[in-house]
């Protein structure tokens, strides 16, 4: 890669062409978890830019630049107040909108404040995350992936800090190979463990581990085929003269993911540009079959991120947990066995944005290849007022199904057929996907 094509795909401020691409995208703002307790305010640094999240005394939602308007003090201490967030400076007040209600230090019958007005997105809040609509114009509809289409019950939003490029965090969701490394386990786990948790279950319709089979056969064929959503990435792992373990990932353009988790559970994940060098991941766990233990599930996950921030609790200052013991005995990377650590030491390793005209690229590298010219079109097409990945041509949002994701073994000789019936009879298990694929959209 040109050094100038690195900076093109890495640089995600306010006046780059990045920027300006992922502004047509909803983004995933924060947890709805964030603005629960006696004061629902939270920073957002969202693609390069500082602002406040609020929900009013009224129960609106806002999202407005962090400073204030008059002499920019920080807005995230103010005072939630007379249907808005009010400067503790000067007491100006500002409502959802960015639109300033009140000045009480200037003088009676001054409407000065009817000038003034903060930038603000507009809100979607789904499944436990919230998203902000930061590009021109009337805003889109979400997409109609599964994890935004399911019952609230049976999902569960959480979120980390990576501290990194966000398109470090993307490729190395979007590369089925590493997976077989990168979160190999030595021993097998018990999979009635397994709830929550990523590669711990028996693939689908088999009582073999996911970790074994990732294990012993570490050279999957690798196909990734372009559609009008992202990319859909297949490995397959021909583990005699049948059977075939075949695995089916997503992207969903522009920064998400959908990967398959257990037998009844997907993961959808966002990389979200905080900044140049750092993002947050989101993720919504999708349950096709009971309502999620959520309880448990955020539990899990607080043993391993520190609130109020979702930093890791293993990271670079204290080597990621690494211990020279257990890399040698359990696990391939001696960093426990949370794969996230994994993932979160090999893209922040890189730097906090990858010089990618140093690497090289292997055949294996085929569904990261295939996504940077997806995004390279992507950029050359919104530079030109063309089409865009999951919009159709009147700029509408696409209605996608699914997409379909599987971890299963299925017969070789008919593979193609297979993996699909058995991803769709997942879902046709789930009263609610039934219920919402007899519903128009």
């Amino acid at each position: 890669m040109r050094a100038a094509q690195n900076e093109l795909f890495t640089r995600s401020g306010p006046d780059t062409a990045l920027g300006g691409l992922m502004r047509r995208y909803w983004q995933p703002a924060a947890l709805s978890h964030e603005l629960e307790g006696v004061r629902a305010v939270r920073p957002v640094n969202l693609l390069g830019e500082r602002l406040v999240l609020f929900r009013d005394n009224n129960g609106e939602l806002g999202l407005i630049d962090r400073h204030c308007a008059h002499r920019g003090a920080d807005l995230c201490y103010g005072r939630l107040e007379d249907g808005g967030i009010r400067c503790p400076f000067h007491g100006w007040l500002f409502d959802r909108t960015g639109q300033c209600l009140q000045q009480p230090a200037e003088p009676d019958g001054s409407e000065f404040y009817s000038r003034i007005k903060l930038t603000s997105y507009p809100l979607i809040e789904r499944n436990g995350i919230i998203f902000a609509w930061m590009g021109e114009g009337e805003a889109p509809a979400l997409p109609t992936i599964d994890a935004l289409r399911a019952p609230d019950s049976h999902t569960f939003a959480f979120k980390g800090l990576i501290e990194c490029n966000w398109l470090q965090a993307l490729e190395v969701g979007i590369d089925p190979a590493h997976a077989s490394f990168l979160h190999r386990f030595f021993e097998d786990e018990d999979t009635n463990e397994s709830y929550g948790k990523q590669f711990r279950d028996a693939v689908k319709g088999t009582d073999v581990p996911v970790t074994q089979v990732l294990r012993d056969f570490p050279r999957p064929d690798i196909q990734a085929e372009q559609t009008d959503y992202g990319v859909r990435l297949t490995a397959l792992r021909r583990l005699n003269e049948t059977d075939m373990h075949v695995r089916v990932t997503n992207q969903v353009f522009p920064h998400a993911i959908v990967i398959p988790m257990s037998r009844e559970m997907t993961i959808t994940q966002w990389h979200v540009p905080i900044d140049d060098t750092h993002c947050y991941w989101y993720a919504i766990f999708t349950s096709y079959k009971d309502p999620v233990d959520r309880e448990k599930m955020h539990q899990q996950r607080l043993e391993l991120y520190e609130l109020p921030d979702y930093v890791p609790r293993k990271n670079l200052q204290n080597q990621y947990g690494f211990d020279p013991e257990e890399q040698r005995t359990k696990t391939f990377t001696g960093m426990g066995h949370d794969i996230n650590v994994h993932d979160q030491w090999a893209i922040e390793s890189q730097g906090p944005i990858q010089d990618r005209t140093k690497e090289h690229l292997a055949r294996s590298d085929i569904g990261i290849v295939q996504y940077r010219r997806l995004l390279q079109n992507a950029l050359n097409s919104h530079e030109n007022g063309g089409a865009l990945p999951l919009y159709d041509d009147k700029g509408s949002t696409l209605v996608v199904d699914g997409p379909l994701t599987v971890d299963t073994i299925v017969d070789e000789s008919c593979w193609t057929e297979l993996w699909v019936e058995r991803a769709e009879a997942v879902r046709g298990e789930a009263a609610w996907f039934s219920a919402i694929r007899s519903t128009p959209l």
